[in-house]
């Protein structure tokens, strides 16, 4: 399963504002059309082209492409027999057309949104936690080290995003002047995810009627109005007044910490949940008091120090003082903070542009942190739990499975600070991304002695409803490179050739994966569209398939200046979550994983990092000279 946030294509995403009125009537991108009815954040949405499916063909050219760089030779010859079987079948043709025909439903916005969000999310049954959240680290500020006034200061920079968001006035993202799908902002506050057998579910909440924000502290949940009677606003002073009795009500005592039940099987927390509705009406009301809130406010009392201890932290606690079903703030008691996202309503762009506007406009003192009104202050309300000894001993079953689970994992920062952005673009003409992948794949290919299965996330949301599809970052041509950094026999100039190659080769197929002409979305779907008396064509079957899909390497991009780290966990038990951030003068990296050898990699990443530049910087240091000796001719 893949629960990965999408790869940024461009850094554009700070501070961005409402659509400001004009008198000047709107020219809408070419192709496009504006509906006024939607409000401005989605008034391109109906003329969103629908995610394509691509030629049969072609998919299996790029497949066998991608298989190849892991097979042996007779395998390989196995698996292009399969392929070219499927290809000339009658059965092949049929998926496609039905495949075809279910995306040219009428109302159906992308043939694949429905199965994706079911099979990778709401259907996942493993706990959202580690599996299925991700996390992001904020940069320090050093003007607020006080755990309640950078809470504070936090939750009133969001309110502005958040007002933008509900009122559908946030201008729209776009890609090269194409506007990208918004559907998903829906969720960002007030909603929540729900445990459901066989497949969870998703509510959005009136902000209107539910404008309050949820604090946990020493496992126990606080309800706190946004606003005073009189509907005006609390100011950061008020708030920071708010969390500071919602610290000092909470006391030294832990309470039994019934949102540890969200860090469980979805199927044992669709029982738990269940067990607790029927204990007492009084945790239907706290439950549903949480679930509506604006967003949850996790006050660790914590002060995690280095980039490992924040990373876990931010990812995932200790297991009691969160409730994972929602989107939540993180504030420590060092005033450090970050954001846990809840993935299954969207991928990352939407919470790191929620993320980046609230940090970016308090960095700047852009933030208005508002006026106190001198109005009473209502206390914060506890919200209570009637726990039987039943319920208690599901919350213990909970915890004692995350402390098993969380203990198996290990996490390792790597902030390579030799080069970044900078260097790779100006200097080596090459793409950031495609760079730190090949980096990447030198330093498996070093640890393992064969290239690593790779996925990588890009976000295919220029299309109605869509998500992502993976680019497969290991190559033939990533292989040819890294075999040639191995072999201590090669040339400089024949490793950068091969590199170069490696680079053009892997923009090609992001290119692809953002244009929907990615190989794995379309095999899923051909597959999805077998009737339960057909039988299972030979090409899925065959071991390659399960091989070139088991993702050792589960990466993805998200950079950000407001960021010190954000990460997620391996998708397959003996693989790595692997998140990546460049910097313009860094590249970090935060490796998760349980088997053991994180630290490991940690190193060979490090390492092939430095080869890579030294190699590259030789070989473009020998052309200069050989082209300023040409000029002297």
């Amino acid at each position: 399963m893949l629960r990965l946030s999408a790869r940024l294509p461009r850094r554009s995403f700070i501070m961005p504002s409402a659509r400001k009125n004009s008198t000047t009537p709107e020219v809408a991108p070419k192709g496009y059309a504006i509906d006024p009815s939607a409000g401005p954040m989605l008034r391109f949405q109906a003329s969103l082209p629908k995610l394509p499916i691509p030629a049969l063909e072609s998919t299996a050219q790029k497949y066998l492409d991608s298989a190849k760089p892991h097979l042996t030779p007779v395998e390989f010859s196995q698996t292009e027999a399969a392929v070219h079987a499927f290809l000339g079948s009658p059965l092949a043709a049929e998926l496609q057309k039905r495949l075809e025909a279910r995306a040219a439903e009428p109302g159906r916005g992308n043939w694949l949104s429905d199965w994706w969000n079911d099979v990778a999310y709401m259907g996942y049954r493993d706990p959202v936690v580690v599996f299925v959240s991700y996390f992001y680290v904020h940069v320090n500020d050093r003007l607020r080290t006080k755990q309640a006034q950078r809470a504070a200061a936090l939750i009133k920079a969001m309110l502005p995003f958040r007002q933008m968001v509900e009122s559908k006035e946030l201008e729209p993202e776009k890609v090269k002047g194409a506007p990208l799908c918004m559907s998903s902002y829906k969720w960002l506050f007030h909603s929540c995810r729900y445990p459901v057998k066989p497949s969870d579910t998703a509510h959005k909440f009136d902000p209107a009627t539910h404008n309050h924000i949820v604090f946990v502290r020493k496992n126990k949940f606080f309800q706190v109005p946004l606003a005073h009677p009189s509907g005006k606003e609390l100011s950061a002073a008020e708030l920071e007044s708010q969390i500071e009795r919602v610290i000092e009500l909470a006391g030294s005592e832990l309470a039994p910490p019934v949102g540890a039940l969200t860090s469980d099987n979805r199927d044992n927390w669709t029982d738990a949940r269940a067990a607790l509705l029927a204990a007492s009406p009084v945790n239907a009301a706290s439950l549903e008091a949480i679930e509506s809130a604006m967003i949850i406010v996790a006050l660790d009392d914590t002060s995690p120090v280095t980039r490992e201890e924040i990373s876990k932290a931010c990812w995932v606690g200790d297991g009691r003082n969160r409730f994972y079903d929602k989107h939540q703030l993180i504030v420590f008691e060092n005033g450090r903070s970050g954001f846990l996202g809840e993935h299954s309503c969207m991928d990352g762009t939407p919470t790191l542009r929620m993320n980046e506007f609230v940090l970016a406009t308090l960095a700047t003192g852009k933030a208005d942190l508002g006026t106190p009104t001198g109005e009473t202050l209502p206390t914060p309300t506890l919200l209570p739990f009637e726990l039987t000894s039943s319920t208690l001993s599901l919350i213990d079953g909970a915890t004692q499975r995350f402390d098993d689970l969380v203990g198996e994992h290990e996490l390792h920062v790597l902030q390579y600070t030799g080069y970044g952005k900078t260097l790779v673009a100006k200097t080596f003409k090459a793409s950031p991304d495609a760079w730190a992948q090949l980096v990447k794949q030198l330093a498996f290919g070093r640890m393992f002695g064969r290239p690593g299965v790779t996925y990588e996330s890009a976000q295919t949301r220029k299309f109605q409803l869509g998500r992502t599809e993976v680019i497969r970052a290991a190559s033939n041509e990533s292989k040819a490179w890294v075999d040639a950094m191995l072999d201590v026999n090669e040339t400089d100039e024949n490793r950068v050739s091969l590199m170069r190659e490696a680079i053009r080769r892997h923009g090609e197929y992001a290119t692809w994966a953002a244009d929907g002409q990615g190989v794995d979305r379309h095999l899923f779907g051909l597959k999805r569209m077998l009737r339960p008396d057909e039988p299972v064509p030979e090409i899925y079957q065959d071991a390659a398939f399960s091989r070139t899909n088991h993702w050792e390497l589960s990466t993805s991009q998200l950079s950000s200046p407001f960021f010190d780290g954000w990460g997620y966990g391996e998708v397959v038990p003996d693989g790595y979550g692997l998140s990546y951030a460049i910097g313009e003068r860094y590249i970090r990296w935060t490796i998760t994983s349980k088997r053991g050898d994180a630290a490991r990699l940690r190193y060979y990443l490090e390492e092939a990092a430095t080869e890579a530049r030294e190699v590259m910087e030789r070989v473009i240091a020998k052309e200069q000279k050989e082209a300023a000796a040409k000029g002297k001719l």
